[in-house]
């Protein structure tokens, strides 16, 4: 069991287990069908101010986290529900941005796993 991390243009396969975007968007061009969401989750993402902040710029990066962070601690029962969710079941956390590494799905992998 445990949290994954794909973008969501990319093919699903069996082993994603759960399906849940976590951006606040929609996937641009995609439709729900191709997407195989089986939840989207847009309460957990940033908020729009802070998206809008971080741009995906990767000399934000370290301040976006601390600041999604202080978010999500005031979405406890979503962040939660998440990680119960991921212990019981593999669960592929989907977002839309094209930096694999530099995104609020990392965030939320990475901040979900501290709380262990």
């Amino acid at each position: 069991m445990g949290i994954r991390l794909k973008r969501v243009y990319d093919k699903p396969t069996k082993a994603d287990g759960r399906r849940v975007l976590v951006d606040r968007i929609w996937p641009r061009g995609l439709s729900k069908e191709k997407a195989e969401i089986d939840e989207w989750l847009k309460e957990i993402a940033p908020s729009t101010p802070l998206r809008k902040w971080f741009g995906h710029d990767p000399a934000r990066w370290k301040e976006f986290k601390k600041r999604y962070a202080a978010e999500l601690r005031g979405r406890r029962d979503q962040v939660e529900k998440l990680a119960r969710l991921a212990s019981k079941r593999t669960t592929t956390l989907l977002f839309g941005a094209k930096d694999a590494e530099h995104n609020n799905a990392v965030a939320l992998k990475e901040y979900i796993e501290e709380l262990g």
